[in-house]
């Protein structure tokens, strides 16, 4: 079996071995990834926030001496460490010196207050957190605060500010034990590479499949490199592409759908921004040139609803991704005429089944399906409620495994004896049916009344 962390699943080696002969699996951690682009792409733009803009050798400069720095405040290979950042480059940058350190970065969107957040330290025994030191309102520094006292691992949190508006004016350690330092300040002189396998994890997604305390997910090197340039590929992407990243970076489909992973693989643009509104988002689209961004489907109509107010030329667009809950028919068919881009369906989740249309698609495929899985080797069922596999066109439970689907959920045994069959396949909960050409229409959740 492929040597992971303690509490997670690893793949059986009869499939490893498959996933490594077929070419999926190359060997290469992310972090070691971006040395590579950054030698092949330098002097192109890697990043772009506001004003801002880095090049990738600038980009993987500041992640060497990142990740030199948060070795030199204590932080250790293996420990585990919560990352809630909004869209900025630091968001980047952290999350690829976090596993250029040898630790593991756990993405943790924004908007999750204390029960979700102390539930995901608790988890993970985490030994940092990295966010804002407050943001829109909140204060996050508080909150890490009050989850450090509660137990004996988060010692480090790292806030994002400059060193002169440091909450605290400067380093400090509470009554805890848990010190405190601006994220500005975790900066040393690059050490030597730390030796790491492919096979270990690189970080953790939260789920967005459970109603109740989030679900981790441990992604590996070797899978989320497959799954990020597999997607570049299928999109056709290529340096001269510029996607936005509206959806929060800490979702798997900003992420690595391609999103900024498989943008970065290829030496494109990521433009990052902090909201998925049009009235920020529509003029960056203009000023930057972008080609290509992810939205939810509520956003999408909010998009098309406010276009005529707009003053913007969105003519670069070619592409829009859409994922999550259903794209209604109403709305797919306004994305060619109205925005004047090809219209992309996605299906995927942090466990990382990603099922697209294809560009070259016909129309009703586009608008009524949610595509085809990313790799030849993902390996989907849909079955009834004794589990036995429907036929295609009934709607049953949609069952997948392959070399991007973990085995199990992060320290969860009892609840992946359930969520996962004998045989390894993840139960996703959702309702779908397969067409005769391959295709996936999602019909609704297990939990929630199936939709039409």
């Amino acid at each position: 079996m492929v040597s992971m962390l303690d509490g997670c699943t690893p793949w059986p080696e009869e499939f490893a071995d498959r996933y490594w002969a077929v070419g999926h699996w190359r060997g290469i951690t992310l972090d070691h990834l971006l040395r590579g682009w950054a030698l092949q792409y330098g002097p192109r733009t890697a990043l772009v926030h506001a004003e801002t803009r880095i090049t990738y050798a600038n980009l993987n400069r500041r992640v060497d001496r990142m990740a030199a720095g948060f070795r030199l405040r204590g932080l250790r290979p293996g420990q585990r460490v919560v990352v809630q950042l909004p869209n900025v480059p630091e968001f980047v940058i952290t999350a690829f010196a976090l596993m250029r350190a040898g630790a593991v970065p756990v993405f943790c969107p924004v908007p999750l207050r204390a029960p979700e957040v102390s539930h995901v330290a608790r988890v993970t025994e985490a030994a940092g957190y990295v966010g804002p030191s407050t943001y829109q309102g909140f204060d996050h520094t508080a909150m890490a605060a009050d989850i450090a006292a509660q137990g004996p691992f988060l010692r480090r949190v790292f806030t994002l500010e400059t060193a002169t508006s440091f909450p605290y004016g400067g380093l400090r350690t509470d009554p805890s034990g848990c010190h405190y330092f601006p994220l500005s300040s975790i900066d040393a002189p690059p050490e030597g590479p730390l030796a790491q396998s492919a096979d270990q994890v690189a970080f953790f997604l939260l789920s967005g499949r459970s109603t109740t305390v989030p679900m981790l997910v441990p992604r590996t090197h070797n899978d989320y490199a497959y799954q990020a340039r597999a997607a570049a590929e299928l999109v056709s992407l290529t340096e001269s592409d510029v996607y936005l990243a509206a959806l929060p970076a800490a979702f798997n489909l900003a992420f690595g759908c391609p999103g900024i992973v498989g943008t970065l693989s290829v030496g494109g643009t990521v433009v990052l921004v902090e909201g998925q509104e049009p009235a920020e988002c529509l003029p960056v689209i203009d000023r930057e040139r972008v080609t290509v961004t992810s939205l939810e489907p509520a956003v999408t109509q909010s998009w098309l609803d406010v276009l005529p107010t707009v003053q913007a030329d969105l003519g670069s667009l070619r592409l829009l991704q859409v994922g999550g809950a259903p794209l209604h028919r109403a709305t797919a068919e306004r994305v060619g005429p109205e925005l004047g881009c090809r219209l992309q369906q996605v299906f995927g989740m942090a466990e990382g089944l990603l099922t697209l249309t294809r560009l070259d698609d016909p129309d009703e495929t586009m608008l009524t399906t949610r595509g085809r899985p990313l790799s030849p080797d993902d390996e989907i069922r849909v079955v009834d409620a004794d589990g036995k596999d429907v036929p295609d066109g009934e709607s049953g439970e949609l069952l997948t495994r392959g070399p991007y689907t973990p085995r199990g959920h992060y320290r969860a045994p009892d609840h992946n004896a359930r969520a996962f069959t004998p045989d390894g396949y993840f139960r996703t909960g959702d309702l779908a049916r397969r067409t005769p050409d391959g295709n996936l229409v999602v019909t609704g959740r297990l939990d929630a009344p199936a939709a039409s």
